[in-house]
């Protein structure tokens, strides 16, 4: 029987956190201990040390039942290229507990490439996430107790767009009514959560260089609209100083391990399909100071992860990708080409067929539309047969691109190793990244050419609410900002039902925001909602612990 996810993590020979430190030149007083596997990177004498690295991204084809090893294909990435003698670190997000309790899973990887202490990053790790949820809900509080004291700013308390935060998959709580019991327990109003991982405060601390920046940053962020439609922001009640002393020491990278005892940063998650979906700048930064390659992933599909990850975090930092890596499996094409998810270990090359031109427009966006050099890596499966794989490849050879199939998940670093040298040939090919879109075009400009260029839409639609938003946005001068689109990261379309590579569609608009201190403005579309549920069968029921203390069915 098959060793599961955390059977394999608990194990794995872990080195002491301060020999991993070693391995990726960091003096013992440049880091924190968290135990005896893991610790906090204080980056401040680095602050002048120049990037050298090669930036390597890692994305993938539309998520499905099926899976697609995004994560684990980043880590035996990592692993491989340091087997074949090039100085690699790795920078990934940290997983948010909803997830983790729900149905997605962990993000530390698989099989035997993943990131450890699994259990720990999984779960609490070193605490970021509850000190960013902290100062989300700080915010809040202060806010409404700045209405409570008097009003001073002549807020409305219709139009405050703030909501609390909590770090689980929480129906109930998307929409409530607050304020209640009396003149002594504050203005009764409609109100609600968002999952930690929507919060702008994790999108802030994800996107700030350095500690002061983040300060910056929090105190631009919009948080409500007076009665005369001005926006309110943090710094106007004041609450942006003890939210940076709430995130001082979350800020710095923390520093883990993969199983082949090679060093990672684990640090940030905004959800992809709300936010940008990319680790925080400064850990990619700092890697990108020690290593000759960085390997970093973006969440979800290309179509959300990559095209913010390039053209919210690449231009808000200048970074740009020397190389980019497709991940998709066999089994995931053939869902796409309509076959179920119990049928998908069954050779159907017709299903292949049909779902092949997901990939195909994902790996032309990246190449044609963003000019960067892609591989794909096949992330193998034992059902996988010959044909399905020989057609993969064939495909993708049409398009002047190469296939690597990838098996880091039952070999670790090893069965990547294909993968590590085709990666390190395409770093060394010229290459100069073009965005989607100029920042400097009206919204609707921006809005139309993500989904003209990159979802192949004919065209944007906005609902009234949509309409009133934009054009008050634009008078607010929030229009020069990069947009980030809320979108379902199943389908290229906002309809989660269309799959593979659907045409004749259109993009419906329905809600706008800005987001002011991580700097872009939300486009929601769809049925996205900012705090997701559990689903029928949480994976919460199965996770327990031992007597011994030890955690069990986790992954």
């Amino acid at each position: 029987m098959a060793k599961s996810d955390i059977e394999i993590a608990q194990e794995a020979h872990m080195l002491p956190i301060s020999e991993v430190a070693a391995k990726a030149g960091l003096s013992q007083d440049m880091i924190e201990p968290y135990g005896y596997t893991k610790a906090k990177v204080d980056i401040h004498s680095l602050k002048d040390k120049p990037m050298k690295a090669k930036l390597v991204l890692v994305t993938a084809i539309n998520p499905t039942p099926a899976g697609e090893g995004k994560t684990t294909t980043s880590i035996g990435l990592a692993d491989a290229m340091n087997r074949i003698g090039k100085k690699t670190m790795l920078c990934l997000r940290e997983p948010s507990l909803g997830p983790v309790f729900g149905v997605k899973g962990g993000a530390a990887g698989g099989g035997y490439a993943q990131v450890v202490p699994m259990e720990d990053i999984n779960l609490h790790f070193t605490g970021d996430f509850h000190a960013i949820e902290n100062a989300n809900n700080l915010i809040a509080a202060m806010l409404d107790n700045h209405i409570k004291q008097g009003n001073a700013l002549n807020i409305d308390p219709r139009r405050i767009v703030w909501k609390r935060a909590m770090d689980m998959n929480d129906r109930q709580l998307r929409s409530i009514v607050d304020g209640m019991g009396g003149v002594a327990n504050g203005v009764p109003r409609e109100d609600g959560f968002d999952i930690t991982v929507a919060s702008e405060v994790m999108a802030v601390f994800c996107l700030a260089t350095d500690l002061m920046d983040l300060k910056a940053r929090l105190g631009r962020m919009v948080i409500a609209y007076t009665y005369d439609r001005k926006p309110v922001t943090v710094h106007e009640i004041k609450a942006e100083g003890a939210c940076t002393a709430l995130l001082k020491d979350a800020i710095k990278p923390n520093l883990v391990q993969t199983l082949e005892n090679n060093p990672a940063f684990v640090h940030g998650g905004p959800f992809a399909n709300i936010a940008h979906g990319c680790n925080s700048v400064e850990a990619t930064t700092t890697a990108m100071k020690l290593a000759d390659y960085v390997v970093t992933e973006a969440g979800f599909g290309a179509d959300l992860g990559a095209e913010k990850f390039l053209d919210i975090k690449c231009r808000a930092t200048g970074l740009a990708p020397s190389a980019v890596v497709l991940v998709a499996t066999v089994r995931a094409l053939k869902y796409n080409g309509g076959v179920p998810k119990a049928e998908l270990t069954t050779e159907n090359l017709d299903a292949l067929e049909k779902g092949i031109p997901n990939l195909l427009r994902h790996v032309s966006n990246i190449k044609d539309v963003y000019g960067l050099p892609v591989v794909v890596a096949i992330n193998a499966f034992p059902t996988d047969t010959p044909a399905e794989l020989e057609f993969v490849e064939k495909k993708c050879n049409e398009l002047g691109v190469n296939v690597c199939l990838s098996e880091v998940w039952a070999k670790g670093g090893e069965g990547g190793e294909a993968l590590a040298k085709e990666v390190v040939k395409l770093c060394d090919q010229p290459s100069e990244l073009h965005f989607a879109y100029d920042a400097e075009a009206p919204i609707a400009e921006k809005i139309e050419a993500i989904a003209t260029k990159i979802y192949h839409a004919d065209g944007v639609d906005y609902t009234t609410k949509a309409a009133k938003q934009l054009k008050e946005l634009t008078e607010q001068g929030f229009d020069k900002l990069p947009i980030c689109m809320a979108k379902t990261q199943y389908s290229f379309t906002d309809d989660q039902t269309k799959l593979g590579a659907p045409e004749g569609f259109r993009i419906t608009v329905r809600n706008l925001k800005v987001s002011a201190g991580a700097g872009f403005v939300v486009a929601l579309t769809g049925d996205i909602m900012t705090m997701p549920g559990l689903p029928k069968v949480p994976a919460a029921e199965k996770i327990d612990v031992t007597p011994e203390g030890k955690i069990v069915g986790l992954f």
